[in-house]
Parts: C-alpha cells; sequence; structure tokens
C-alpha cells in the first residue's frame, strides 16, 4: 500500500537522511543552548541597572547579537564558506552544516534567554544580593531555575527553527531531509520523495514541540 503511494521513495535513504537531521539538530541544538545561555547572560547582566552593569560591552554584544541574528539563513551558509573551510577542511556533509547552524541560532536564542530573565522579579534578585549572595550564587541559585521554564520554550522553539535550517542546508549538500528531498525529489520530479521527507520533517517538529511542552509543564510551578 505504502509502496504504491511512495513508489520512488528509497527506504533505506530515507532513514539515512532522517539520521542525519536528528544529527544536525541535536548537536547544534546542544550547543546552542549552552551559547545562547552565555549570551543571554552577558546581555542581561551587563544591560545597565544590573549587577554588571557596562554599557558599551553591552552595546557592542547587542550589535552582534542582532546582526547574526538578522542574516537570513540561506546567506549565512554561503557568508561562512570560507570558515566552514578552515575549520572542517569540507563544506560538505552534516558536520559542515553545524558552524552555520550553530552561528545563525545562538543569537537567536541568546535574546530570548534575555527576555526571559528580564521577567524575573527583580525583589527576588535584590533579595538574594542583600543576603550576600554572589554573582556566580545568584546566577545559580536564582536566574537560571526561576527562568527555566522560559528557557526550556526558548530552546523548544529554536530547536524547530533548526529542523527548518537543516533543510535549508541540505539544498547545499549538508545532507539531511533537506538534502534528499532537493536532490531526490524535487530534481529527479519524483514528488513523492519530497513529500515523505516533508512529513519526516513535520514528524520530527510535533515530537520535538510535544518534549519541549512537557518539559516546560513539569518545570512550571505557577
Amino acid at each position: 500500500m505504502i509502496e504504491a503511494i511512495f513508489p520512488h521513495v528509497n527506504w533505506d535513504k530515507m532513514w539515512e537522511a532522517t539520521l542525519e537531521t536528528l544529527y544536525m539538530t541535536g548537536m547544534s541544538v546542544g550547543i546552542t543552548f549552552v551559547i545562547g545561555i552565555l549570551l543571554g547572560l552577558l546581555l542581561f547582566l551587563t544591560a545597565p541597572g544590573n549587577l554588571w552593569q557596562n554599557k558599551v560591552f553591552y552595546a557592542i554584544t547587542s550589535a552582534v547579537v542582532n546582526i547574526f541574528r538578522s542574516i537570513p539563513f540561506i546567506i549565512l551558509i554561503v557568508l561562512l564558506i570560507p570558515f566552514t573551510k578552515f575549520l572542517l577542511d569540507t563544506i560538505r556533509g552534516a558536520n559542515a552544516a553545524l558552524p552555520a547552524l550553530i552561528i545563525g541560532a545562538a543569537p537567536f536564542y541568546a535574546r530570548m534567554v534575555e527576555i526571559a530573565l528580564r521577567e524575573i522579579d527583580k525583589g527576588v534578585i535584590e533579595a538574594a544580593r542583600s543576603m550576600g549572595a554572589t554573582t556566580w550564587t545568584i546566577i545559580r541559585k536564582v536566574l537560571i531555575p526561576e527562568s527555566m521554564p522560559a528557557l526550556i520554550s526558548g530552546i523548544t522553539v529554536t530547536a524547530i527553527a533548526l529542523v527548518g535550517y537543516t533543510a535549508m542546508a541540505g539544498v547545499i549538500g549538508a545532507g539531511g531531509l533537506g538534502n534528499l528531498a532537493f536532490l531526490d525529489g524535487f530534481q529527479r520530479g519524483r514528488d513523492d520523495v519530497t513529500l515523505m521527507a516533508t512529513i519526516v520533517i513535520l514528524i520530527i517538529v510535533f515530537i520535538l514541540q510535544a518534549i519541549g511542552d512537557l518539559i516546560t509543564r513539569k518545570l512550571d510551578k505557577r
């Protein structure tokens, strides 16, 4: 039955492409989560009125984040080709997509982290400071725990965006479902291959959203 609906689909290739997409998404989400939180903390802490307030540092960091957040991903991939070639000695394959995926997503997530931290009641932070808590203690015991539901919600949105980014990266030879849909589907006029790749991507997105929502609900004590 399924072979009749998708006559041109090579299921081994589809499975391999799915694993490549999951690999690119998983690696980039993990690294983006760490870099994004660090960048977001820097933006929050160095903003005027906060613990490490520094207008110059905040302005420079904010500008860099805004620049990389604003560049369309397909253009960013092309701009980063020399850097990727230098770093990995290749511009093809799943690993070659990671620099662009991370650089494209980390600034986006950093802004979401900054917004999440701004929503924390300043009274809680001031109470911790009045009790003699160090900045590191405030980060560890107040900022991260209080903002965790929003951080998880934000990384869920970022992860879903990264699935879309992997599909775009596939068009220039990064592998994954985007590469399969373009080369094996679109270029050969095999609409069933493109459709099946799209269905698998949608399934991945739905699963990511469900996992993110579940974790957020578990962490949200309100």
